[in-house]
């Protein structure tokens, strides 16, 4: 079956390893496929590791595509105009194409990752059929593990086709046989209580305390994957629960520059829950591991070093984000948020109220990167930016080395207060508390008795440009007429993608 047609034996080649394993020969050797090798020896209980790797190193694959197709719909990004992709920027404005190439390749892509999930925990309860006490306990930690990642990849498929297929096994030909597509209710739930299940199981503390593996799953990151499935449910009582466990325990602060959150020095700080994270290994040649950030930058600039390149500028923060950001008294958090070009600039002063501009509002970033005009866009992303002089030398791709973020304890805060706000108790702190947090370190003065809306538009100061996050709290909240912006008309029929022709053409059932 297509879906599946790019399972194959992974190589973790040394980038994976340098990059959050540590050293280890280990490495070097293929991880399994949902066939198990002839001739693997499971009483190696030692070799048990390389299947949770190989569930890490799928992870950490993500394709340019898929966070800017799940990301593009809401207010707070436009795609940028003009390119060779006209169905993505048709998706933004809620015209979607089933044939798209990027809806597919975001639906076979993360489920071949699930799979991959599956393969390896099977793998692993082989190892523990021959392993002794501590052996049978670290699989099961391993397995825990395996069950966050997971849930994070089923969490994002269901957020952008609601109803979806749950894996239960490596045994991908159990999806032909499916009768009832579970519902988006029904994927939420499992995810949350895969998590009750992975909690007890996991190792306490922030990722980047872990030794042999630094940035890995821990109790929190369970945690937080729990308080984004019930969000998703309304369960608030369930959201602020498993924000407080977060909270309470005392693993995670906010980094205190936002600017520098998303650069090389926020990377794995004690705000980050959890990131897929990349590195040139301070080598300016040889082995890497790295996203492709290029979607996201400026198709020009002129960097403040010499030979850095420029994006392609499909990803384009909004007007009405900037406004609101403006009308607001944002310094820092549209300042990283936002790179402007001179004709994005004149855009703004066309209308009155945004003549006088604050003085940080300039082509030219604090690192002395000047933001030349181009075509597709008026502004680019500051969250994907990474300044040129952060760049290793003889590095040049665009964000090379930039860690991509995925949860941070700022989302954790605001989610907790947004709970108490809708009825649940607390028992870390107020709402107020929560969210003054997250004002001060931006500059903000702080409110008292916040409201909804108070922090539905906090969350949108502080989450824009993050993996569609302000575009699903606006489905989950019924707030579409947000969504009818710029020329666009959102209604709730379109909350969802259409699943892709090449999966509908194998499972009916997604016809139906």
């Amino acid at each position: 079956m297509k879906l599946f047609q790019n399972i194959r034996n992974l190589t973790l080649f040394g980038l994976i390893a340098g990059l959050i394993f540590g050293c280890t020969d280990k490495l070097d050797e293929p991880e399994l496929n949902n066939n198990f090798a002839v001739g693997t020896d499971f009483s190696k209980t030692e070799d048990m590791q390389l299947s949770l790797i190989g569930v890490y190193a799928a992870f950490q694959r993500r394709g340019w595509e898929q966070p800017l197709l799940i990301s593009v719909r809401g207010d707070d990004v436009n795609a940028g105009g003009l390119g060779d992709q006209q169905p993505f920027s048709d998706t933004d404005r809620f015209d979607y194409n089933k044939d798209y190439w990027m809806y597919n390749s975001l639906w076979q892509t993360v489920y071949r990752e699930i799979i991959t999930a599956h393969t390896a925990m099977e793998q692993i309860e082989r190892y523990q059929e021959l392993a002794d006490n501590d052996g049978k306990a670290l699989g099961n930690q391993y397995i825990a593990e395996i069950k966050v990642l997971r849930a994070m990849m089923l969490y994002f498929i269901s957020q952008t086709w609601g109803d979806v297929f749950i894996p239960e096994s490596s045994d991908t030909e159990q999806l032909l046989e499916v009768e009832n597509l579970p519902t988006k209710t029904e994927v939420m739930q499992h995810i949350s209580d895969q998590m009750d299940a992975a909690i007890p199981l996991l190792p306490p503390g922030h990722p980047n305390e872990r030794t042999g593996i630094p940035g890995g799953v821990t109790v929190n990151t369970a945690y937080a994957v729990k308080a984004l499935a019930n969000q998703e449910l309304e369960n608030y009582q369930a959201v602020a629960d498993a924000t407080a466990q977060i909270i309470n325990s005392g693993s995670y602060s906010l980094f205190p520059d936002f600017y520098e959150l998303f650069k090389n020095p926020g990377k794995l700080s004690d705000e980050t829950v959890l990131s897929l994270q990349y590195s040139d290994y301070g080598q300016g040649e040889g082995d890497r591991s790295g996203h492709l950030y290029a979607p996201y930058g400026p198709q020009g600039w002129t960097p403040a070093v010499e030979g850095a390149s420029s994006g392609w500028g499909f990803y384009e923060p909004s007007l009405k984000f900037i406004k609101f950001m403006l009308d607001r008294g944002e310094t820092v958090r549209l300042e990283t948020s936002v790179l402007f070009t001179d004709r994005g600039i004149a855009e703004l002063q066309q209308d009155a109220d945004y003549a006088t501009l604050p003085g940080f509002v300039s082509n030219t970033t604090r690192d002395g990167d000047v933001i030349n005009d181009y075509a597709r866009a008026l502004f680019a992303s500051g969250k994907h930016y990474l300044p040129s002089n952060q760049l290793i030398p003889g590095r040049t791709a665009y964000g090379s080395n930039k860690n991509y973020i995925m949860i941070r304890y700022a989302e954790i805060l605001l989610m907790y207060a947004e709970a108490l706000v809708q009825g649940a108790n607390g028992s870390a702190m107020t709402a107020d508390q929560a969210v003054n947090l997250v004002r001060e370190r931006a500059g903000m003065a702080p409110i008292t008795g916040v409201t909804l809306d108070q922090i539905v538009d906090e969350k949108f100061a502080e989450l824009s440009m993050e993996w569609g996050k302000r575009y699903f709290d606006m489905l989950r909240l019924g707030r579409y007429e947000e969504l009818s912006y710029g020329g666009r008309t959102f209604s709730e029929d379109k909350s969802y993608l259409p699943y892709p022709q090449e999966q509908v053409d194998q499972f009916p059932i997604l016809e139906n």
